[in-house]
């Protein structure tokens, strides 16, 4: 999910490293707060994709600055990434999903579309298992177990209904 990020952010502007992480913190800080220990490998990781090249600069003090620029193959890894398959953690799902349809406007219709689609089969059928638990007769759950899985329940229904306000005003604009 990091190299999403970087390459969402450096999508519209180069930025250096520093630059890049106060950015991914500024828009997605409810979602994941990279540290530098993170964003440096994946960095590289990029940069060896060929994903983003980077350019050197010295500052008005004197020091010089890495700038990361993202390349055309950069987009494509970026729409791949958007594009491609989540989790089955549903923990790992719903920070993730939310990063992606955070960062979808880089897509044309069609790929949101399709991602939209991706993201709501996968929500509907987290809360299928969840509403299964509560209804099953069978299953012995407590008190607490119930009120939190209730509570999973109206998660994924609203989650899916902010998507289906999402493929309308797709629709609209395609």
């Amino acid at each position: 999910m990091i190299e999403l990020l970087i390459l969402y952010v450096i999508l519209k502007r180069d930025y250096t490293m520093y630059a890049i992480q106060k950015r991914i913190e500024e828009n997605f800080a409810p979602f994941t707060k990279p540290s530098f220990g993170a964003l440096k490998p994946a960095l590289r990781r990029l940069e060896e994709k060929g994903a983003l090249t980077t350019r050197k600069m010295m500052s008005d003090g004197g020091k010089l600055s890495v700038f990361y620029e993202i390349s055309r193959n950069g987009i494509n890894e970026l729409k791949k990434l958007l594009l491609e398959d989540l989790s089955d953690n549903p923990l790992q799902f719903l920070s993730n999903a939310r990063v992606k349809l955070a960062c979808c406007d880089c897509l044309d219709c069609d790929e949101r579309k399709r991602l939209f689609f991706i993201i709501k089969s996968r929500a509907m059928q987290f809360k299928n298992y969840a509403q299964n638990i509560l209804t099953d007769e069978y299953k012995q759950i407590n008190f607490y177990q119930k009120v939190i899985l209730d509570n999973t329940v109206c998660e994924y229904s609203n989650f899916i209904s902010i998507i289906e306000g999402l493929e309308k005003d797709n629709a609209r604009n395609s």
